[in-house]
């Protein structure tokens, strides 16, 4: 006798099937209108479009797919063989087998047996040895994680690498990695440099700096840019993902021009709800260096670098030479780093920990006024976080300010977060990919070190 949670039935066989013709034959709207009416309007026909489109980028067509069982009793899974990598697709079907539901994310093996993984942290404390091992256990041979924690004004890094199913200690505060989406942080401290130097407003309109009219008049402000509350979506649609081991080097300004006066449109009303947005971050820092005739890494490297002393931190990973660590792959082969042209103030920056431990370091200081402006809440998210400009402001255990953000390109990972009323902070940057299954546990490992310092 079958056990209904682990067979699969005919409406999802049917539904799986279908969904495997049209994204291999790129038939999109197709797949769209299997869609239930609350899933068309949780992702519109451009965004699914969008989003399938990345997708075949990123992963190739579907060559086989096999089902697992059913989650929790709603979600049929399928291990999914794609050209380049392996995926579990995640389907549901309501009442009239229409889809109501769709997640996609890297297939994770059941792991009946696991690798003697050795630690050899032994020069660490016992608690931080634990905490950052059980974190990183799992990750690929050759990862590296390069950590600084601040306490009671001192920092200590804390670095390691997996090699030969081995945690080892190992010096790479001063080694360059991607920092991924933390460079939103550090764009909007440019733009908050420039609003205390009277130099902008924030609730200045960013149209001002263009000389066309954006599509169906849209007014964009340089907050709502800062804190995604602008309505724009993730992504531009007139970004081109089939160059997936670069997706960003492309998309220059005749692109952002063309998709301002020609592409423009709002998924949400500005300033009513948080929508996080690359493009809206990449958007704001393109349109800061056009407000003061500079681009925007110039303004970067004068008003955050120069000023905080941040001497090994660069807008490009050439010429960097054995400084830079290697991105890696989920598999733990290397990639070529991503490369930004107008959306750098998205996720373009390349940084150390000790780098990132000054940046930190200057939050606890009140006359930094820009980072402080930074730092106040601007629209609450929801009952557990609010967003200040490129911070987000979470609750630490004792229910303290936390401010975090954290980031990931296809070789890299990375989560920081700063406490300013206890001066502590923790800084991650890694070579693991973002891409990988257990890329989360950057992040928990950031916020168990956090936790660490208050006890």
């Amino acid at each position: 006798m079958s056990n209904p949670i682990f067979a699969q039935t005919e409406n999802y066989k049917t539904a799986i099937e279908n969904f495997q013709e049209n994204y291999n034959s790129e038939k999109y709207e197709e797949i769209f209108n299997a869609f239930s009416t609350e899933m068309k309007q949780a992702l519109p026909l451009e965004n699914t479009k969008q989003f399938l489109a990345g997708l075949k980028a990123q992963a190739g067509k579907i060559e086989s797919k096999e089902f697992i069982e059913y989650q929790q009793g709603t979600y049929a899974t399928y291990k999914t063989k794609f050209e380049k990598m392996v995926l579990a697709v995640n389907i549901s079907l309501d009442n009239e087998n229409l889809v109501n539901g769709l997640f996609i994310k890297p297939y994770e093996e059941p792991t009946e047996t696991t690798k003697n993984i050795v630690n050899t942290l032994n020069n660490y404390s016992k608690e931080i040895s634990e905490i950052i091992f059980s974190q990183a256990k799992d990750f690929p041979n050759n990862t590296q994680l390069s950590i600084a924690i601040i306490q009671n004004g001192k920092t200590n890094y804390y670095g390691i690498i997996k090699t030969n199913d081995t945690i080892k200690p190992i010096n790479n505060q001063d080694k360059i990695f991607e920092i991924g989406s933390i460079t939103k942080v550090f764009t909007s401290t440019v733009l908050a440099s420039l609003v205390e130097n009277g130099k902008l407003k924030l609730t200045d309109e960013i149209n001002l700096y263009y000389p066309f009219s954006f599509k169906n008049d849209i007014n964009l402000t340089f907050k709502n840019l800062a804190n995604h509350t602008s309505g724009l979506p993730r992504l531009p649609e007139n970004l081109d993902l089939s160059n997936e081991a670069n997706p960003y080097k492309s998309y220059g300004k005749t692109q952002m021009e063309e998709y301002l006066k020609n592409h423009l449109s709002l998924e949400k009303e500005a300033s009513k709800s948080y929508s996080y947005s690359n493009l809206g971050t990449g958007l704001l820092g393109y349109t800061l260096g056009l407000s003061q005739k500079s681009s925007y890494q110039d303004l970067l490297q004068k008003n955050v670098f120069d000023k905080y002393k941040m001497q090994n931190s660069f807008t490009s990973s050439q010429h960097l030479a054995d400084k830079l660590i290697k991105g890696q792959n989920p598999n733990g082969k290397i990639v070529s780093n991503w490369d930004f042209d107008v959306l750098f103030g998205a996720g373009g920056i390349l940084s150390t920990t000790e780098d990132l431990a000054k940046f930190a370091n200057a939050q606890f200081n009140p006359k930094n006024k820009e980072l402080a402006l930074t730092r106040i809440p601007t629209f609450e998210v929801n009952e557990n976080m609010k967003i200040g400009l490129g911070w987000h402001i979470l609750k630490s255990k004792n229910g303290e300010d936390l401010f975090w953000h954290n980031g990931g390109t296809g070789g890299y990972s990375s989560s920081m977060t700063v406490n300013t009323n206890e001066k502590t902070a923790v800084i991650i940057l890694s070579n693991l990919s973002a891409f990988h299954p257990k890329m989360e546990n950057i992040d928990k490992l950031c916020f168990e070190l956090i936790n660490e310092t208050e006890k």
